[in-house]
């Protein structure tokens, strides 16, 4: 095969930047990361499993809640796994098949679980804001509507983004953070990619400047409602829930931004760039059961009664 030929990439083998653990960490970073990934698969298969089979979950935000667990356990798989095997056995390769695919499944991880949050802030600004035209707004066929759009634009945009590096040829074998994805693939190319970039900062402002833009306009207004509210309680429980979902998606966007963007210049430190990206993939995972799950009125219900509760384990 023609070294020429973008084809030949598949068969090419690359190198992940090194961990640099001290000698000695390497066993106890290797237990800490397969419990993570445990406790990650664990709780999350719970909140899914628990919305799943509870009938009375069978609400719009719970059926907007479901696709998180889904997509932090696609993120968290197609991390750390590949992460602990190589602290294990010492060898940071990887073929570039396997860097390509795991490079898709981190950027759909990341896209879903922006768009996700921006759905669920937009329904608690309808259930806050609009409450009477809560039921005919957020009603089942809009739900699936909206999860199927969601799902849709991942797929296509990541195809698209992947395509325009697949069509290049490589030339460098070295990928300059510690999992794959797009950016530091695209240094790996040998011509011109420019379009690559171009519609990179078009993946960027669609997936996280819409968010953005909705996210603000629904918590002003969410904002504006309690503060004119005279039920304290209510006022009470709306920002606290609402306050937590926007920390979450502001950890989310602000680190995702900060990671993609900081490949563009490189007088960014590459240490602060592997921290912001490895952060973006094990934090949420881990705390979005508890924060989503374990937090959520209806949740602690089923959790706190023990029979209820093994019923889920056990449709598992």
């Amino acid at each position: 095969m023609n070294a020429s030929d973008p084809l030949s990439n598949w068969a090419m083998q690359l190198t992940l930047q090194s961990l640099d653990l001290p000698p000695g960490q390497e066993y106890p970073v290797f237990v800490l990361g397969t419990l993570t990934y445990i406790t990650i698969l664990l709780c999350n298969t719970l909140v899914f499993a628990t919305i799943v089979f509870t009938k009375s979950l069978h609400k719009p935000m719970f059926l907007l809640l479901l696709n998180l667990p889904i997509m932090d356990m696609i993120g968290a798989t197609a991390f750390l796994p590949q992460l602990v095997t190589s602290i294990l056995t010492k060898n940071r390769s990887i073929s570039y098949r396997g860097c390509f695919f795991q490079a898709f499944l981190i950027h759909f991880y990341g896209a879903g679980n922006l768009l996700f949050l921006t759905v669920m802030a937009y329904d608690r600004y309808v259930a806050i804001c609009l409450p009477l035209r809560y039921n005919s707004i957020m009603n089942p066929k809009t739900i699936m509507r909206l999860i199927i759009a969601i799902w849709f634009a991942e797929i296509l945009f990541n195809m698209v983004l992947f395509s325009l590096v697949a069509r290049f040829r490589i030339c460098r074998t070295h990928i300059v953070d510690i999992f794959c994805n797009n950016p530091s693939m695209n240094k790996l190319l040998c011509d011109d990619t420019k379009v690559n970039n171009y519609f990179g900062l078009i993946f960027i402002g669609v997936i996280q400047g819409i968010p953005l833009v909705i996210i603000i306009y629904t918590y002003i207004q969410i904002l504006l409602t309690c503060m004119m509210t005279k039920q304290a309680d209510a006022r009470g429980k709306a920002l606290q829930t609402c306050g937590t979902h926007l920390v979450v998606f502001l950890f989310f966007e602000f680190n995702a931004a900060i990671t993609l963007i900081s490949h563009r210049f490189e007088s960014v430190s590459p240490y602060l760039r592997r921290a912001m990206g490895v952060s973006i993939i094990i934090f949420p995972p881990v705390l979005n059961p508890l924060i989503y799950g374990l937090k959520t009125k209806e949740l602690q219900k089923i959790f706190s009664v023990p029979g209820k509760f093994w019923k889920t384990m056990k449709q598992l």
